[in-house]
């Protein structure tokens, strides 16, 4: 009689709800991005490019004309670093690609993509680094003969290749606009 009441018990219990329980994946906050809008950016740095008007320039170093772009909403900033070339640009060259390929550890994927711009005498190489790496995007341009700017993204956050993907290809964008608007002086 006792295991007839708990069997009845347990068969009415797994009935009355009607569904069977699943839990929820994880998901991640939907992330609102505002209108793409450039602004000048043009100081007494020797270049000058086009930048968010959502982002916030930071001087990082005057006398090198190293600067930060600073993403508030997203946490993230740009790290930009300017070198004079003083016939040494595959030293610089060499040493962005070996920044870049020390992501190798925690990197899935890395992919180059080249950008000239013979009109402005620009030319350089966009890396998307796949995967959790502490940098998504770093990227060169220069002359070649006397000036050579190196970025890269990095956020204010642990890397999370799934929850940072739509902020770091929003982000993208505006440094392929950076590298498309940017002028030597």
């Amino acid at each position: 009689m006792k295991y007839i009441i708990i069997l009845t018990v347990i068969i009415f219990g797994s009935f009355s709800c009607g569904k069977s329980y699943s839990p929820k994946p994880n998901g991640y906050f939907r992330i609102d991005f505002p209108e793409k809008k450039y602004i000048k950016y043009n100081n007494d740095y020797p270049y000058k490019f086009e930048i968010p008007d959502y982002s916030i320039v930071e001087d990082y170093n005057k006398d090198s004309a190293w600067i930060n772009i600073f993403y508030p909403k997203n946490k993230a900033k740009i790290h930009l670093t300017y070198k004079q070339i003083n016939n040494n640009v595959s030293s610089y060259l060499e040493d962005t690609r070996n920044f870049v390929y020390k992501h190798t550890i925690k990197a899935d994927a890395i992919s180059e993509t080249p950008y000239l711009n013979y009109k402005s005498n620009v030319y350089g190489i966009l890396y998307d680094i796949k995967g959790n790496a502490a940098s998504a995007i770093n990227f060169f341009v220069t002359d070649s003969s006397t000036h050579f700017l190196r970025g890269a993204l990095y956020f204010n956050t642990r890397p999370n290749k799934d929850s940072l993907a739509p902020v770091i290809s929003f982000i993208r964008d505006d440094i392929v606009h950076l590298m498309e608007t940017l002028e030597w002086k």
